[in-house]
């Protein structure tokens, strides 16, 4: 098991990254909340990870901060929980977000996230709540250092390629983006604020 990397940021493509590490390339699966993290291009970055080993692939997942992989770890405990999935819940919702949530019982905003039915929001509440205790999310909102890097695209074009990723529909991406985008905005800046919307 590969617990943490620690290399050169070399392309960020949400929820996507490559970090060399001393002449090895790891492609990384991220939610958004450890995207806002990164630094800039070129830049040295630590994540911490989880492999998923298939039968047809092995995908590494990387996040900022330990409590984000604990709850990652956690949330695909639960049926009917995949990664892709858990993927989804921390790009739309911060750890202390997604804690009040099953401590308030509220399956409002848990089904505003993509892939979350009524039902599968009602099981996350009752399953995780019992361990919840275990997840220390003091940690969990170090302060941002997030320096906006240039991506391949218009910073409106990742973010809708990003928000597909996570799960939304293309249309529904489109207007996601329309409503927050400006040109001075970064990509990550666009999604966050087209997801912070999405879940109001």
């Amino acid at each position: 098991m590969i617990g943490f990397l620690r290399g050169t940021l070399m392309q960020k493509s949400p929820p996507q990254l490559l970090l060399d590490v001393h002449g090895v390339g790891y492609e990384i699966e991220a939610p958004m909340t450890t995207f806002y993290d990164l630094p800039a291009l070129g830049e040295e970055v630590k994540l911490y990870t989880h492999l998923v080993v298939r039968e047809d692939a092995h995908i590494l997942f990387g996040f900022a901060s330990e409590t984000e992989r604990m709850l990652f770890r956690t949330l695909i405990k639960v049926n009917g929980v995949g990664p892709k999935l858990a993927l989804t819940i921390l790009s739309g919702q911060s750890v202390e977000e997604f804690y009040r949530c099953v401590n308030d019982n509220d399956t409002k905003a848990l089904v505003r996230l993509p892939g979350v039915g009524q039902k599968t929001a009602e099981r996350l509440i009752v399953e995780m709540r019992g361990r919840l205790p275990e997840l220390n999310t003091a940690g969990a909102s170090s302060e941002r250092s997030h320096v906006p890097a240039p991506l391949g695209n218009s910073p409106r074009q990742e973010a809708i390629a990003a928000l597909c990723a996570l799960g939304y529909k293309p249309q529904d991406a489109s207007r996601m983006v329309q409503a927050v985008a400006a040109d001075d905005k970064s990509c990550e800046d666009i999604i966050r604020l087209a997801l912070r919307g999405a879940v109001k």
